[in-house]
């Protein structure tokens, strides 16, 4: 028997393309795989991975491969971990990242933590990344072989107690690869749009919407060289370095965000140079193994260049982020990864 037989591994199936696929790899190897959808969104939602049709999606996917499919509702704990905190961060004044909070007490503790309870060994989901063992025998989270698809920046917080209990079976792949994997083994998510945005944020109203039924949306002012240009409809749907949508059009210099105060509702424009900072303060950072020192590169959007500089460590789970060129202000309540090459170091929130 291969070391794959003796494996009971729980496979989160979103009803996507990748972790069809990442089941069906996972089959092949040997592995004893059971498939778990998670329902988490209980409202309203055209843009996520948890309507209806994502489960049965999923569900035929297992049907075809001969695999248990079972269904868990954590609606509560979404709500708790990652619904509300994003709406108390916008309040706030802070934007927030919910994919992240989702991965960090969702997709992985929760979902961990009901493996061990039903006696499975491993997890795995359809993630473009890869968990990487070094040579002293420690895990590090890699970005995917798809530069245009990896998601390592979304799973930044997996310390070494997950990274060993994981397997990320696409993400040695390209997507293109994925979707050929998928044709090949007859699944309908072949062809299967990959979900672009917010699960629980309905294209019809979008943020707006989400955020004005449930909090008071501040109405803001314009301001360049400290006279009112303009006026915005909420302050709380404005981000640093934001250009579009500030109502300029397209026949004057280009105008950035370059400061947001949400007490007084002010918006503060100026040109690209000015959104620029020499730094960024980070905390509430969890590291996979040791916590980085000097230089280390760092990613803070999803799919952004990640930048040279220098973490200076402040405090517990704290740190500084000094860069070797200023580079655009990071709006507070983003996540901040650290990265040495290709390889996941650790992450926190700018402040």
């Amino acid at each position: 028997m291969s070391a794959a037989e003796k494996q009971k591994v729980l496979v989160a199936m979103s009803g996507g393309v990748d972790s069809s696929v990442a089941a069906g790899l996972l089959v092949e190897q040997g592995y004893d795989v059971t498939a778990v959808t998670l329902k988490l969104w209980g409202g309203e939602s055209d843009s996520g991975c948890c309507s209806v049709s994502d489960v049965d999606d999923a569900r035929r996917v297992a049907y075809r491969l001969g695999i248990d499919h079972h269904v868990f509702n954590f609606g509560d704990d979404f709500n708790e971990h990652v619904v509300d905190p994003f709406v108390d961060s916008y309040a706030e004044g802070r934007v927030p990242n919910p994919c992240i909070e989702c991965n960090r007490h969702i997709k992985f503790a929760k979902l961990l933590r009901r493996a061990d309870a039903l006696g499975f060994d491993t997890i795995a989901t359809g993630h473009h990344a890869k968990v990487v063992t070094l040579d002293d025998g420690t895990f590090r989270l890699g970005r995917g072989a798809d530069e245009a698809k990896d998601q390592s920046y979304v799973l930044h917080m997996l310390t070494q107690a997950e990274l060993g209990r994981l397997l990320l079976p696409v993400g040695e792949m390209t997507k293109t690869r994925v979707r050929e994997l998928a044709v090949e083994m007859g699944f309908d998510t072949a062809a299967k749009p990959d979900s672009q945005d917010v699960c629980f944020i309905h294209s019809d109203g979008g943020r707006a919407k989400f955020l004005g039924d449930r909090i008071s949306l501040t109405p803001g002012t314009l301001v360049e060289n400290g006279e009112q240009v303009g006026t915005v409809t909420a302050v709380e749907l404005i981000t640093i370095g934001q250009r579009k949508g500030l109502g300029f059009g397209g026949n004057t210099e280009r105008r950035y965000v370059t400061d947001i105060d949400h007490q007084t509702g002010v918006v503060t424009v100026g040109n690209r140079a000015e959104t620029d900072r020499p730094e960024v303060e980070v905390a509430g950072i969890t590291w996979s193994d040791q916590p980085a020192v000097g230089p280390v590169l760092a990613q803070w959007s999803a799919h952004g260049a990640r930048r040279n500089g220098q973490f200076v460590p402040t405090g517990e789970g704290k740190g500084r982020m000094v860069w070797d060129e200023p580079q655009i202000m990071v709006s507070k309540g983003q996540s901040v990864v650290f990265y040495d090459g290709d390889l996941v170091l650790g992450g926190g929130i700018a402040q």
